[in-house]
């Protein structure tokens, strides 16, 4: 009798996890944890030999960890614009990297999750770099979020001279109002703002990681009872790293293993709050990074391998990044895909999955929940229509199927994914039709971008 009481116990908890995974949710948390620059290797569970990632490699463990998940740029700010409207850069108006006190940013008229969700009640805060326009029409609280604390753009960079300054601003490294208004902007003094006023600068970047996460955390605790959209962009690992104190020269890694392992620990701190409050259950928490590692000789940039190239480039390593999603009950854990999706994919899918409108501007992403929640049936949604590999205005490459068709420059190469995943092997003069057929979709798709940009 135990024994059958067992089997039906064990039948009826199987068959309402699956009903649970193939259910569709309604008003999930969202959070959207986005890092720069770092390399499709660098995660335990992608394959770093040095680098340690408990806390990703749990949330893969206890969720699901794509394998062909694509950025839809190699550089920052058409990588982010892509991400937050659903569609390529270039059609949305963003497809270079924006530099302080640029005239430019992304379109105040574009739909981004954080405008649709709002529209269902959401309560909203981006968190770290956001680099789509410092003008105060361009900046977070004007693109749908309620609130925002982080680096406007690139830690590299410098500062906007005409930032409205917050009355209790802390100023540093010698640097006063007047130095910020009047001085030349100096490289890697770069502010950090509370919504549209700058409250620290130069920011000390030893504690961004630190600081970011403690605001992610007061954000979740203020709103645990009402469905929450929660965008993390970490300003690391893009160069110049910082790690603080508790990180600094821990890992077998050297610096830039030190900023992935105080990156893995804020993953980590984010997930043990969900669970503590009782609300990972109805929260989707997405890792991913917004493209490929810088290509440096000292040990300061990262790895994609076993992919070929980096940041600014239109090989998988430039491209193809590590992507995580973790929603217990909801995905199965420890599962993995190979199918194709990437970032222009997630505003689509979290549109499916709370009911929200999306625009009824052209939108390049489609939904991957079938992907996400383990459907047996599911397939890319890029399988057919191709996903596009652009570099700035240029559309450099396709990949459909296991086919890639790259173009640059007048050099045409052809590379079988499946069997030849370092794009090592030229293959394109033995293939000439599939060369054809690709070379065709590529200048279809590009006619057609260009003439339905918004």
């Amino acid at each position: 009798m135990k024994l059958i009481i067992g089997f039906l116990a064990f039948f009826l908890g199987s068959a309402f996890l699956v009903r649970a995974q193939n259910e569709k949710p309604s008003n999930p948390n969202v959070i959207i944890f986005f890092t720069d620059d770092q390399g499709y290797q660098d995660v335990g569970v992608f394959g770093s030999p040095l680098i340690k990632t408990p806390n990703l490699d749990k949330m893969a463990a206890d969720g699901i960890k794509f394998t062909s998940f694509y950025s839809a740029s190699s550089v920052c700010s058409p990588s982010r614009a892509a991400l937050l409207t659903g569609s390529y850069p270039l059609r949305v108006s963003v497809p270079v990297v924006l530099w302080p006190n640029s005239d430019s940013g992304l379109p105040t008229q574009e739909l981004t999750i954080a405008d649709m969700l709002k529209t269902k009640g959401y309560a909203t805060a981006c968190i770290g770099k956001w680099h789509l326009g410092d003008k105060p029409e361009f900046l977070p609280t004007a693109q749908g979020f309620d609130s925002y604390l982080g680096i406007p753009y690139s830690n590299d960079m410098s500062v906007n001279p005409n930032f409205k300054v917050a009355e209790d601003a802390v100023f540093r490294e010698g640097m006063t109002l007047d130095s910020l208004r009047y001085a030349k902007p100096k490289k890697y003094f770069v502010p950090l703002l509370r919504d549209d006023a700058v409250v620290e600068y130069p920011v000390d970047q030893t504690t961004l990681t630190k600081r970011y996460t403690k605001e992610a955390i007061s954000f979740i605790k203020k709103n645990k009872e009402e469905p929450f959209f929660l965008y993390v962009a970490q300003t690391m690992p893009h160069i110049p790293l910082y790690a603080s104190p508790d990180f600094k020269g821990k890992s077998a890694r050297g610096l830039y293993g030190d900023v992935i392992e105080e990156i893995d620990w804020s993953m980590g701190t984010i997930l043990k709050t969900l669970e503590s409050l009782g609300i990972d259950d109805n929260t989707l928490v997405i890792f991913t990074s917004d493209n490929g590692p810088w290509n440096l000789k000292d040990g300061q940039g990262g790895s994609a391998l076993p992919l070929r190239g980096f940041k600014f480039q239109t090989y998988e390593g430039g491209m193809r990044v590590p992507m995580i999603a973790q929603w217990k009950g909801k995905i199965k854990a420890g599962s993995f895909t190979d199918k194709v999706a990437s970032t222009i994919d997630l505003l689509p899918t979290i549109a499916y999955l709370t009911e929200a409108k999306v625009s009824e501007k052209p939108m390049d992403g489609k939904n991957i929940w079938p992907l996400l929640s383990g459907s047996k049936k599911a397939k890319s949604p890029h399988r057919k229509d191709g996903f596009y590999y652009y570099s700035g205005k240029t559309l450099e490459a396709i990949r459909r199927g296991d086919w890639k068709l790259r173009i640059r420059n007048g050099d045409v190469e052809l590379y079988n994914l499946k069997n030849d995943i370092s794009e090592s092997i030229n293959i394109a003069s033995t293939n000439p039709k599939i060369v054809k057929k690709l070379q065709k979709m590529m200048d279809d798709f590009d006619a057609d971008l260009k003439l339905n940009t918004h």
